[in-house]
């Protein structure tokens, strides 16, 4: 009888510290990752607008953390919605703002370098279709195989998806 209560006994001290739960973090660039609704616009290299809101409509752009999982690197992509770029980018999650330093390799394809700059959010810095408060991004992009490179750039500009249908 005794080994029975002991062996239940140490059953029951094996099942309770075989339950701890693992804690799970965040990565390095949570505050900054997302998916994005962003809209274009063509600017001329002054940074004046030529063209507004240039496709009629917005599209969705990913921003999430390397490999390496530190605070100071991120990646952007436009889920080839847009020009099919990826970029690694520098970014500083206290300021809410990224950046290529210079003409960095697209990710997406060959022969294509990417240069971002000016990138930023904004906590609840803009208003959804819907109404709600919602986070913004907004970045300026040059690519140095594009036919008009030199005499414009792109700045896409939106919010966070929400996952409201009338948002989408």
């Amino acid at each position: 009888m005794k080994r029975i209560l002991y062996a239940i006994v140490m059953l029951g001290v094996l099942f309770a510290t075989s339950c701890k739960k693992d804690e799970i973090g965040n990565t390095a660039t949570v505050d900054m990752a997302g998916e994005w609704y962003v809209k274009v616009d063509i600017l001329d290299t002054d940074g004046n607008i030529q063209v507004n809101d240039a496709f009629g409509g917005s599209f969705l752009i990913s921003t999430f953390n390397t490999a390496e999982n530190v605070p100071g690197k991120m990646f952007v992509y436009d889920n080839d919605n847009f020009w099919n770029f990826q970029v690694e980018l520098v970014a500083d999650p206290a300021s809410k703002t990224f950046k290529t330093d210079g003409f960095k390799d697209n990710l997406a394809y060959d022969g294509c370098q990417v240069n971002v700059k000016d990138g930023k959010i904004v906590y609840g810095g803009t208003e959804t279709p819907s109404g709600v408060k919602a986070d913004y991004i907004e970045l300026t992009v040059e690519f140095s195989d594009d036919p008009y490179f030199g005499v414009c750039m792109y700045r896409l500009y939106g919010f966070r998806y929400t996952g409201l249908a009338s948002d989408d």
